[in-house]
């Protein structure tokens, strides 16, 4: 069996691009209601690609980008099927508490896994660290009904995902050009 190409640039070139558009909408950069455009997008680049390169990272025994990826790739499925099936649907005076709890388990989970990410490389730890915080801001924002404070998370969004995007040409411009081009800051395990 020969060697299996890396699964992670299109991990995270397709989590950094459904999450810029996301977050574009989120910071409030373009109107509402054009907001749909992210579900496709969502379901199948944020969603099936990374759900594709977590099992791809399992045959490679990465646990943290397993993992990783194939969460969020279900989270972007997941979202996709809540703002489309869910979330019009529910009462206004109860439909924050649901999409803010949504938000809370993913930041739980997203807080935990940047705690991992300092096994991993600087760059992962730095996209972790920005991921973190806007779900947590988003989380906030939601909770308090508040359209500053969310706006300040996709913020956070567009940088988490320029973060991402750098790791992905990292990835893909180290690999094709067989040596370091663009550094990920890598970790020194003792």
């Amino acid at each position: 069996m020969g060697a299996t190409a890396d699964p992670t640039p299109l991990g995270l070139a397709a989590f950094a691009m459904t999450t810029f558009v996301l977050s574009v909408f989120n910071a409030q950069l373009l109107p509402g209601k054009l907001v749909l455009v992210v579900l496709p997008l969502a379901l199948f680049y944020g969603g099936l690609s990374q759900l594709l390169a977590g099992m791809w990272e399992f045959k490679r025994a990465n646990t943290f980008g397993a993992l990783a990826f194939t969460s969020y790739g279900a989270f972007w499925m997941a979202f996709a099927a809540y703002v489309h099936f869910i979330a019009g649907v529910l009462p206004p005076a109860i439909a924050y508490k649901a999409t803010g709890i949504f938000l809370l388990a993913w930041t739980i989970f997203t807080f935990y896994m940047t705690i991992a990410s300092f096994g991993v490389s600087g760059i992962v730890a730095a996209i972790f660290v920005a991921l973190a915080l806007t779900f947590l801001v988003l989380t906030i924002g939601t909770f308090g009904s508040s359209i500053a404070i969310t706006k300040i998370g996709g913020y956070l969004g567009i940088l988490t995902a320029i973060l991402a995007w750098y790791g992905s040409f990292a990835g893909v411009t180290n690999a094709t050009f067989g040596k370091t081009i663009l550094p990920t800051f890598a970790f020194s395990r003792s």
